[in-house]
């Protein structure tokens, strides 16, 4: 019997393949969450959709109540479902800031090297930045603006935080309008944050000048500049975690010289 998404908020009910078979021994609950996921990934669940009872998941997947409760836990801390007192659970229009700490530890967790997170960092941030330069809206450029001038600020003031350095890189890896690669994004600056507040209290006037260089490049949509300036910025990264600034590591070294043939 084919399994059905419940119609308390939707008009119109649909096939879940992914629930019409039951899951695998192993981790039952993990494998209730990958169930699903599948659904997700698979259109057959989309946000704003009700999960099926308990009772039915219960007995399409053939795995007790209380795995499907610790996986309806799991998925809300995730972010992903939000549980309804007296409606049921139902797939979050927006995944909640739970989702980029979930992601956050589990790239912590994986005790990566320094140099792990600088690779991690100058593969990903050249990327984002160039996309946003395309894509940003003139509110995009003054939300960027506001950060520089309110870092340039608390400098003065000597109140300066790792915030104030995140928050600019936060406001142009939004200006990508990406929902993908701003999830991921969050996730990933949040590892560079510890480093951050190190170069805050040692080189706080470069990071601001790195900034300065960086928006001019992007108002002026000069991707020649842009690259050169984010990369430039490592530099002064690098120095606060004890690395040379010159080596920019394997890849990004083979990718320089093939630049410059």
């Amino acid at each position: 019997m084919a399994l059905l998404t419940s119609t308390k908020k939707r008009s119109a009910s649909r096939v879940i393949t992914s629930f019409n078979r039951p899951v695998s021994k192993g981790s039952l609950v993990g494998l209730v969450v990958d169930r699903i996921k599948d659904a997700l990934i698979h259109k057959e669940l989309k946000p704003g959709d009700f999960l099926p009872s308990e009772n039915e998941l219960s007995r399409n997947l053939g795995v007790g109540k209380s795995s499907i409760r610790e996986a309806i836990k799991m998925l809300q801390a995730m972010g992903v479902v939000e549980v309804r007192r007296g409606q049921g659970t139902v797939i979050r229009k927006e995944p909640g800031d739970d989702l980029v700490n979930s992601l956050s530890f589990q790239l912590i967790l994986e005790n990566g090297s320094v140099r792990d997170i600088l690779d991690l960092r100058m593969m990903v941030e050249p990327a984002f930045t160039l996309m946003a330069m395309f894509r940003a809206t003139k509110e995009d450029v003054r939300a960027i603006e506001t950060t520089v001038e309110n870092f340039e600020r608390s400098i003065r003031e000597n109140v300066q935080r790792a915030e104030d350095d995140l928050a600019f890189h936060l406001a142009v890896l939004r200006s990508t309008h990406n929902p993908f690669i701003i999830r991921i994004g969050e996730a990933v600056l949040q590892l560079f944050k510890a480093s951050i507040g190190t170069s805050m209290q040692t080189i706080p006037e470069v990071a601001l000048r790195d900034h300065k260089r960086i928006l001019r490049a992007f108002v002026k949509r000069d991707e020649k500049k842009l690259k050169d300036a984010v990369f430039k910025s490592f530099d002064g990264w690098k120095r606060s975690l004890g690395l040379d600034p010159d080596d920019a590591g394997e890849l990004f070294n083979s990718v320089a010289l093939e630049g410059a043939q």
